[in-house]
């Protein structure tokens, strides 16, 4: 009998290969960026789940597309994975330089077009996921049909249900990609002027009607250029407020993110001043520093910075303001979160030490979760809490009858008025003047708000 050998047919060898050679890269990848770079492997995996990802919804594109010409086929290719290799590019540049000494709009441009890409590839892969499903749901139904019956054979119909989720997978990437970039170069700097009457049974006749003007989250560092900044200035002097509050959150990573919104932020105008707290970011936390006075020192800078713009920084004390012989009180804390991620360094009794009699306490508090975990339950007398933080998740949708954002799931309190119904303390969550991550909004505008203090006789 004559000696043979089993080969793997030709289309199993066609198939493997690439899986082959992509196993290989990623090994080989792997260790490269082990021995050269150490400090960053944890964001290898992100790159080989993208790639990934990726390839499995270029299947659905190459299927469209490449029954076109060449030029659609070669364009449609360039733009598709133009994503991917920029995101390995930049990655390898921020080893060397890192992202923070990028010119803003550039960082803002290409991490923003990065990552508008990659959330239209996730919809587009989980629609298709659902395609997968009803494809290998229906063959299964075939083959259970034939196997109960080899006699009759059980013709393949046209399966438009598949046909439609794959045209809605690629209609719904094309929205999202649109939607995210209108989000970056229209509605991120579409400022909203809020206006929020909050009724303080307390409050004295001569502070009725009030005036303050809250900000919150600005991440100086996601600001492509100053323009934007002024005209938010303008626009909250346009309103002749009496009070400023700034409620955290003014840089991303360090200080030196806010250099060049010295002129402007100073240009800001109150009555009474303007008073700020710390945010998550504030601290420093975000960046790996040389050493522990490295980060002091960012720290330092922070603090002068806030004098030199002429803002009162509240570091767990308060400010009293006075009208006659009747006094309110502004008490502001560092950031304190019920998440333990975050900073737990806010101490409204040691704030609030020293303040004495007064008729109304307004509380600034970075993070709305310390509202519910702390505030109602220690300091049932503080009168209104002012928070930010959550951003609105950057993301939602706020119609009348209707208002939702991812951030809900997250945080209980986030945008907007909430009322404690046995004490009658209110919280105002505002969704934040700036962005991070993704430098752009959509359906959750950046927010100033103006609140007019009342009494409840009035």
């Amino acid at each position: 009998m004559a000696d043979f050998v089993l080969l793997p047919p030709p289309m199993m060898k066609k198939k493997f290969l690439p899986f082959a050679i992509f196993l290989l890269l990623v090994v080989a990848g792997y260790y490269f960026t082990a021995l050269a770079f150490p400090k960053n492997l944890n964001r290898y995996p992100v790159l080989v789940i993208l790639f990934l990802l990726d390839f499995y919804v270029w299947g659905l594109f190459k299927k469209k597309v490449f029954t076109y010409s060449n030029l659609i086929k070669y364009s449609t290719a360039l733009i598709y994975w133009m994503p991917l290799v920029l995101l390995a590019v930049l990655t390898t540049v921020m080893l060397f330089v890192p992202g923070k000494l990028w010119a803003p709009w550039l960082r803002n441009l290409l991490f923003g077009t990065v990552f508008t890409f990659y959330v239209a590839k996730v919809f587009v892969a989980v629609i298709l996921f659902l395609t997968d499903i009803v494809r290998l749901t229906e063959k299964f139904i075939r083959w259970f049909k034939k196997r109960r019956n080899p006699a009759k054979s059980v013709a393949a119909k046209p399966i438009t249900r598949r046909s439609f989720l794959e045209n809605m997978a690629l209609v719904t990437g094309g929205l999202i990609v649109s939607s995210m970039f209108m989000g970056m170069f229209r509605w991120v700097h579409d400022f909203n002027l809020r206006h929020q009457l909050i009724r303080i049974p307390s409050l004295p006749l001569i502070f009725q009607s009030y005036k303050i003007v809250q900000l919150s989250d600005l991440h100086l560092g996601t600001w492509s250029g100053t323009a934007a900044m002024e005209e938010a200035v303008n626009l909250i002097n346009e309103q002749n407020p009496d009070l400023i509050v700034f409620t955290g959150d003014l840089v991303n990573y360090s200080t030196d993110e806010a250099y060049r919104f010295k002129e402007t932020l100073s240009g800001l105008k109150a009555t009474d001043g303007i008073y700020a707290v710390l945010g998550n970011h504030d601290y420093g936390d975000y960046i790996n520093w040389n050493s522990p006075e490295e980060k002091q020192r960012n720290m330092e800078d922070l603090y002068g910075f806030y004098q030199s713009i002429g803002w009162k920084l509240l570091r767990n004390e308060h400010h009293i303001i006075e009208k006659g012989q009747d006094r309110i009180a502004v008490i502001g804390v560092e950031n304190w979160s019920q998440n333990n991620r975050f900073p737990r360094l806010g101490n409204v009794l040691k704030a609030r030490k020293g303040m004495g009699k007064v008729s109304a306490r307004i509380l600034l508090s970075h993070d709305p979760s310390h509202w519910e975990a702390v505030v109602i339950k220690e300091n049932p007398d503080i009168d209104l809490t002012l928070s930010g933080h959550t951003h609105g998740f950057q993301f939602g949708i706020e119609i009348p009858g209707l208002k939702w954002s991812p951030a809900q799931y997250i945080y209980k309190q986030w945008a907007g008025l909430y009322e404690n119904e046995t004490t009658g303390q209110k919280l105002y969550v505002n969704r934040g003047l700036g962005s991070i991550g993704y430098p752009g909004r959509i359906g959750i505008l950046p927010e100033i708000t103006i609140f007019e203090l009342q009494s409840t006789e009035i």
